[in-house]
């Protein structure tokens, strides 16, 4: 069985792994990334990292997780607010050149969503698009097994999709966009403002108040649902999966709030498509797992 190299990169901390091509994560090596010191040390420690992987050189393909945008064709980060200097960088060029084998990158949410459609949630069939909703909340449509970033790199970067014009002006992104009301940051935010007598330190504060009846709590859940319901009603229309599968931290309450998201995508989406499964992702380690499956994607 072949196995490569994958790499989950952050802004703070990195993972390096060997990962078969079932999805076994055969071993890893975590630390540091030096995210702030520029490409030139992010660089020469991953390097290091990847030969303390056992037999490196016997993998077939490296590839790289990143938290922004990439020109999945050259290879470079679009956009790279956490890692400054990387815009542009040709970070897969450099790693095949040094390890000798190809080398791919991709956004963080894309090669989790990635993972999913191959050896998870998603494995074996033809359209998955993966939706995470976390702290932000991000997407990718994968195709045969191939993620589908657009021409820019911006494919399935849904957190700015408008569900609403009459909302608040909350930050960079568009007046009512997605993220700005349904994320786990969006629900601590609400519930904050709605219930100051009570102690929100995360979403998950505010979908069990709304779970033990307090009525403040339930107008926000209930709000949310009906934005989800509508993101995935619109997401349906460009590109009707055959699975819907949802990630990130959310996840972990999602018998609070997901049940009522797709009867509300049901009553905003065409009677067509109310059959699509809304699946929750299944492995335990996306992200890193997703990033060695990008050769795989590329048929290495």
């Amino acid at each position: 069985m072949k196995s490569y190299i994958g790499i989950d990169l952050g802004g703070t901390n990195v993972r390096v792994a060997k990962v078969a091509e079932d999805g076994t994560v055969l071993a890893q090596v975590k630390g540091p990334s030096y995210g702030q010191e520029g490409p030139e040390k992010v660089m020469a420690n991953l390097k290091e990292m990847v030969r303390e992987i056992p037999d490196w050189r016997k993998c077939s393909g490296i590839g790289v997780g990143v938290p922004g945008p990439v020109n999945t064709e050259e290879g470079t980060m679009v956009l790279s607010t956490n890692l400054p200097g990387f815009t542009g960088y040709p970070m897969a060029a450099e790693l095949s050149r040094e390890f000798g084998m190809p080398a791919y990158v991709d956004n963080d949410a894309n090669v989790a969503g990635l993972a999913e459609a191959l050896v998870g949630a998603g494995k074996g069939l033809k359209t998955v698009f993966y939706v995470t909703i976390s702290t932000g909340i991000g997407g990718v449509l994968v195709v045969d097994g191939k993620t589908v970033s657009g021409k820019h790199g911006f494919g399935g970067e849904i957190a700015n999709i408008i569900i609403d014009r009459d909302r608040e002006k909350v930050n960079y992104l568009n007046v009512g966009a997605i993220e700005n009301e349904a994320s786990g940051t969006a629900i601590t935010r609400k519930g904050k403002a709605a219930l100051p007598d009570k102690e929100i330190l995360h979403a998950g504060n505010v979908l069990d108040l709304a779970a033990a009846g307090d009525e403040k709590a339930k107008e926000i859940v209930d709000c949310m649902t009906k934005d989800l319901g509508q993101l995935f009603a619109t997401i349906a229309c460009v590109c009707d999966p055959d699975m819907f599968v949802l990630g990130g931290g959310m996840m972990k309450s999602a018998d609070k709030f997901l049940p009522a998201v797709v009867a509300n995508f049901r009553a905003m989406s065409h009677e067509a498509v109310h059959d699509t499964p809304f699946v929750i992702a299944e492995l335990e380690e996306p992200g890193i797992v997703g990033a060695a499956m990008l050769p795989v994607s590329h048929g290495e």
